[in-house]
């Protein structure tokens, strides 16, 4: 049974090593090429930041006019129901248009970017248990290989976090529109707030732009480093009889 689950660990260990060559070889200039051709299209190139701005569907309501003119104890209690400060706003019981949808634009444009971050992780995640089976044992001297190994290993595990990353901007965006459009409803007459929702979606069309940028960088920079030192990853010590001649 022992001999059965260790040759089944070893048959997983060399068919990713195979995948992995595969997809340094093959696999990353193709993904490049294509990253390439995704930022020349309509959705990233020559496009209008106000392309992406969205109506809110939140009317602006008529303003509360004070008929009473009176300076009494009675007209000063009317006027602090009828105000509006940091803590009360206004009440929102219904959005009298219905919902206010996400910016469809940018949700379109987030449906092309996710697949690619999502496959940026993946192959970073195999590339990094690739060069991890192939740093050898612990031994004294003749670690030059080794080093380069870890530096590689260092590079890719740092392309992981960054496209974890990219995930974390995505939600952070939606939850930041949420609390902005909460206060357009809260302050419907406050003009900066709708101006805010605006800029906020200019921000994340620019995002995630720079994110496929990103993508298409991270996969240059490890096609790169890895082929350079290639043979070094896969052959981090040389016999002595090679150094001999």
């Amino acid at each position: 049974m022992a001999d059965t689950t260790a040759q089944k660990v070893q048959e997983y260990k060399d068919s990713l090593k195979a995948k992995a060559e595969q997809l340094i070889i093959k696999g990353f200039p193709e993904k490049i090429v294509k990253l390439n051709e995704l930022l020349e299209t309509p959705g990233f190139c020559n496009r209008q930041l106000s392309d992406v701005h969205q109506d809110l569907n939140v009317p602006i309501p008529q303003p509360i006019l004070l008929t009473n003119s009176d300076d009494g104890p009675k007209s000063k209690k009317l006027k602090l129901e009828n105000s509006t400060d940091e803590n009360c706003g206004t009440k929102v019981m219904v959005l009298p248009n219905g919902p206010v949808p996400c910016n469809k634009p940018l949700c379109d444009l987030i449906l092309v970017v996710k697949p690619h971050i999502r496959e940026l992780l993946e192959d970073s995640n195999l590339l990094k248990m690739w060069i991890s089976f192939m740093i050898p044992k612990i031994e004294d001297g003749n670690n030059f290989g080794v080093s380069i190994q870890e530096d590689t290993l260092a590079e890719v595990q740092s392309v992981e976090s960054e496209a974890a990353a990219f995930f974390d901007q995505i939600s952070r965006y939606f939850i930041s529109r949420g609390k902005m459009i909460s206060k357009v409803a809260k302050y419907p007459h406050i003009l900066d707030y709708r101006r805010a929702v605006q800029e906020l979606d200019e921000k994340e069309y620019v995002s995630l732009w720079l994110v496929i940028c990103e993508v298409r960088n991270r996969y240059c920079s490890l096609h790169d480093i890895v082929i350079k030192n290639l043979e070094k990853i896969k052959r981090p010590r040389s016999s002595n009889a090679e150094s001999l001649y």
